[in-house]
């Protein structure tokens, strides 16, 4: 995820940016790049809190570059002790051009030798047909050598080197190729070229003619450091001995505290670093996001793993039992009464329909290995697939909101299935002609067969009655086929009933099926697709917040 250009953006803008991804990247990145994009953020608001007015130029170099000394021939007053012993420079010294408003910031410094030189500096400035002069105020600092034996002196390097508005390296011929000034301080700040300042010192000490060839090996080593030797950053010959190069050195320092935008350039080149090392922890690339595709098969994996197609085919034999009771022969569906509903077996659809289903449970079985390894399976897919693409800490963070609500995954889609409305008291329409033609059936069959015992009572009390009519066509008497045709009609009528039931009950099912869907749905955005949804929009949020923070003209 590397920050795109999207035009140049103003120091507090850029600050907001980097507040905005360092504060999203807090527990999701690795730690010491969020902790540097803090300590930026602190330093910005405490230098921007000071002085704007002043500039601070610190001098760094190794022992024996004869940087005190060349500290005294910039000022002009001899205020840094200098002497063969080394290290001579133990604790920061300051000389301040402009009183007013510098010592707030030289306390934040830290620094309590303190020499005020002059007013503030006004330099001549020329911009094509434009000229004038600017004035600023300066801070200069003499600092103890970054190399010191004394682990005091390194901590006070380490520490103004973070703080400083303009670095100066100073550089001898014989240590400018130092492994530990190279690494340890001018790689680290090599995009600090805009308030980067080198100077190769006691340039006397080496003859005219290898001066040149000496800069430009310092040079190609600045390159390799990723310094930009050109502009503020290109490497100058001076001798504090004879003078040599010192104006040319001051003239630099000096333009650049008249002009009062070092401070912000320090700054910004802080800010932009820290979005660059928080865009290198997050890794490369944007997440794929949530489609419908990845939905419908996070909903299709939890529904295995709560056991729907279960719950249909309780629905399709509840449906099958509930329409036998009322399409089966009568004499016989009363034995259905023993039979317990399978819905009702598993405490679905027993509940009142104003009944809270977040307190509604289900009595089917816990979640076994199998169901549970398909959930985590789902879950898992689900947040691999909507995170591709994306940097590896930026996965793993989706993958922690994807199974956030693990625990009471399980109890979710329980009440799922609970609160499903299954219409299981409803009764289909065929029910009651069906049922109509089964009680007419049953009268017919009745009225035979009451028929019939009152000719065999009359016969036993040799009562004498007309016979019985019959049907031409038929040897039976009327009442005995009564009593047949109703039997065979209430047998055909549960026959036909019962097949029609188990049509009707797949298509049940397949309802059932659907709704138990659609609360597996929910459940499902509620439970994992929100948390993912968050995720990945704290994602686009620290992108856009690097962008802002580490923009650059097009």
């Amino acid at each position: 995820m590397s920050p795109r250009a999207r035009g140049a953006a103003s120091l507090s803008e850029r600050i907001t940016g980097l507040a905005q991804a360092t504060e999203i990247a807090q527990g999701r990145l690795d730690d010491a790049a969020v902790q540097q994009a803090r300590q930026v953020l602190h330093r910005a608001g405490e230098r921007r809190a000071l002085s704007a007015d002043h500039t601070v130029v610190g001098f760094f170099g190794a022992t024996g570059s004869g940087k005190s000394s060349l500290f005294n021939a910039v000022v002009g007053q001899d205020l840094a002790r200098t002497a063969v012993r080394r290290p001579t420079t133990s604790s920061p010294l300051a000389a301040v051009w402009g009183d007013e408003g510098s010592r707030p910031l030289l306390d934040w410094l830290d620094v309590a030798d303190r020499h005020v030189v002059g007013p503030a500096l006004s330099v001549a400035t020329g911009r094509g047909r434009r000229a004038g002069t600017a004035t600023g105020g300066l801070v200069l600092l003499d600092l103890p050598d970054f190399d010191s034996v004394t682990r005091e002196h390194r901590d006070i390097v380490q520490r103004m080197v973070g703080l400083v508005d303009v670095v100066v390296w100073v550089v001898d011929p014989q240590k400018y190729a130092d492994a530990v000034l190279h690494q340890d301080f001018v790689q680290p700040l090599s995009r600090h070229g805009a308030v980067t300042m080198v100077v190769l010192n006691q340039a006397d000490r080496l003859a005219p003619a290898d001066v040149p060839s000496v800069l430009g090996s310092l040079r190609e080593l600045l390159a390799q450091d990723g310094l930009p030797a050109t502009g503020p950053s290109a490497p100058v010959a001076v001798s504090a001995r004879t003078g040599d190069g010192v104006a040319e050195l001051r003239g630099r320092i000096h333009e650049v505290a008249a002009g009062r935008a070092a401070a912000g350039a320090r700054l910004e080149a802080d800010v932009v670093h820290a979005a660059e090392e928080l865009a290198r922890a997050a890794g490369e690339g944007d997440p794929h996001g949530i489609d419908p595709a990845a939905s419908e098969r996070l909903t299709k994996g939890l529904a295995r793993a709560a056991g729907i197609d279960m719950v249909a085919d309780a629905a399709a034999r509840s449906y099958r039992l509930r329409a036998g009771r009322h399409t089966g022969w009568i004499a016989t569906r009363w034995l259905s009464r023993f039979r317990k509903d399978p819905l009702k077996r598993l405490h679905i659809e027993s509940h009142d329909k104003f009944a809270d289903p977040g307190v509604h449970r289900t009595s089917l079985p816990p979640m076994n290995a199998s169901q549970k390894a398909a959930a985590d399976s789902a879950v898992r897919g689900f947040a691999d697939e909507v995170s591709r693409g994306a940097g590896e800490p930026w996965r793993r963070s989706v993958r922690g909101a994807a199974r956030r609500h693990e625990q009471r995954l399980p109890d979710a889609l329980d009440q799922a299935v609970a609160r499903t409305r299954f219409s299981a008291r409803s009764a289909s329409w065929w029910w009651i002609a069906v049922d109509v033609l089964q009680w007419l059936a049953m009268a017919v069959t009745v009225l035979g067969l009451l028929w019939l015992l009152g000719l065999f009572l009359a016969d036993y009390f040799q009562l004498q009655l007309p016979p019985p009519p019959t049907v031409e066509g038929f040897p039976l008497p009327v009442p005995t086929l009564m009593v047949a045709a109703g039997v065979a009609l209430a047998l055909f009528l549960a026959l036909t009933g019962a097949v029609l039931a188990s049509l009707a009950s797949r298509a049940r099912a397949r309802t059932v099926r659907r709704r138990l869907l659609r609360s597996v749905r929910e459940t499902a955005h509620a439970e994992v697709e929100v948390p993912v949804e968050h995720e990945l929009a704290a994602h686009r949020e620290f992108t856009a917040g690097l962008e802002r923070a580490a923009s650059s003209v097009a």
